[in-house]
């Protein structure tokens, strides 16, 4: 199901892995996600993906759009929409400054991860910049590089142990 993180307490439901891949990401920002009860129980189950979501500005408020939670199973009647808009909850100053900073061309809003807080679900989203071709293929030679030269130093290190 979820992972532990570094901070005690916090449990990833969903992570969205493709997000560093195909966007440079500028700012993160921890908000609320309003849930349906049912919504809730899923997303604890595991059936949460951010994989194809993001977030707009409509009317003042900040919405997740396109971010899949399944039916939990015992819900019957009361399951809500699988790929319903949901409504993030943040401070009336950030989002004025999301307002501002998504008007910007080429900036846009991508959802990171789901993770508990205590009791509470909370969405970590990230201000993003698209990535070109030449970036992505940047970013995998960077990482290629990085993964050969921490070889060999653990391998120089066994050698000289």
């Amino acid at each position: 199901m979820g992972t532990r993180s570094k901070e005690a307490g916090q449990r990833n439901f969903a992570v969205n892995r493709q997000a560093s891949h195909f966007y440079h990401l500028l700012e993160k920002f921890e908000s609320g996600v309003e849930l349906s009860g049912t919504e809730v129980k899923s997303i604890r189950e595991g059936k949460a993906s951010l994989k194809d979501g993001y977030a707009v500005v409509r009317n003042g408020e900040i919405w997740l759009v396109d971010c899949h939670i399944g039916a939990y199973a015992a819900g019957s009647t009361m399951n809500k929409d699988s790929l319903r808009d949901r409504r993030l909850l943040l401070h009336r100053q950030e989002i004025d400054k999301l307002m501002g900073r998504t008007r910007e061309k080429g900036l846009t809003l991508i959802p990171l991860r789901l993770y508990t807080k205590g009791n509470l679900i909370k969405c970590e989203i990230a201000l993003a910049k698209g990535k070109t071709v030449e970036d992505k293929r940047e970013t995998l030679r960077r990482r290629t590089i990085d993964r050969e030269t921490a070889q060999d130093i653990r391998e120089h290190r066994r050698k000289h142990s």
